[in-house]
């Protein structure tokens, strides 16, 4: 089945320019410049990715981004943006991205990037993972530690299904960057160390016990 992509970008000449080489590429393309009728879009194509400029007219990439996080939607999400600092990267994540690009970038990341997010969504069947007291719902995107409901981020999900589905497994941070993220993160992986703590600080807010573990010198660990 021919994956569905929608564009949602001002800049007309980009937006056509990765619209035809997507094309080219076998994808079905619907391609958009305004944020209300990106936002419309995704609601009612329910594509299988969203490409999405950061600043548009009328609503941001950014509140789109939010909106379709707080509707329950999971639509892999990549963030096109001429913002470069580690707090911008961090607060396009946080509002539920699951990629970001910084422009000016070559045609053959984005489209790397595509095919990496759409290979992760068609390889990984819904299950529930389950390390000590933590629960993980795949399909839901619901979380729990003993009974309490757990709310996270996109990334921080993410994060926390990946250290589940290895339990008691070192994971280095060029494991994490690689299969969380999908790609280095510009050789910077002081992301994953904010992730862990946005993590802990919600798995452990009532006093539990910590179980992701930092292997100093190599990266993290999901033990009891």
């Amino acid at each position: 089945m021919t994956a569905q992509i929608l564009i949602v970008e001002d800049e007309a000449k980009l937006a056509q320019f990765i619209e035809l080489e997507l094309k080219y590429e076998g994808y079905e393309v619907t391609t958009t410049y305004d944020g209300f009728e990106g936002l419309t879009q995704a609601r009612e194509l329910n594509p299988d990715l969203l490409i999405l400029d950061w600043m548009l007219p009328g609503i941001s990439g950014l509140e789109i981004c939010r909106r379709l996080r707080q509707t329950g939607s999971t639509v892999p999400v990549i963030l096109l943006t001429a913002k470069d600092e580690i707090s911008d990267r961090v607060e396009g994540l946080d509002a539920g991205a699951d990629d970001y690009v910084v422009k000016p970038f070559s045609v053959e990341e984005l489209f790397a990037r595509v095919r990496a997010h759409l290979r992760r969504n068609q390889d990984e069947p819904s299950e529930v993972l389950q390390f000590a007291d933590i629960r993980l719902n795949t399909s839901t995107r619901e979380v729990y530690r003993n009974n309490r409901a757990i709310e996270l981020t996109a990334k921080e999900f993410e994060l926390l299904r990946y250290l589940l589905l290895h339990p008691r497994q070192v994971l280095t941070r060029d494991q994490i960057l690689e299969r969380v993220w999908g790609y280095d993160f510009m050789g910077d992986s002081n992301i994953i160390e904010v992730y862990i703590r946005y993590l802990r600080l919600k798995l452990e807010a009532e006093g539990e016990s910590r179980l992701i573990k930092t292997v100093r010198g190599v990266g993290y660990a999901l033990r009891d």
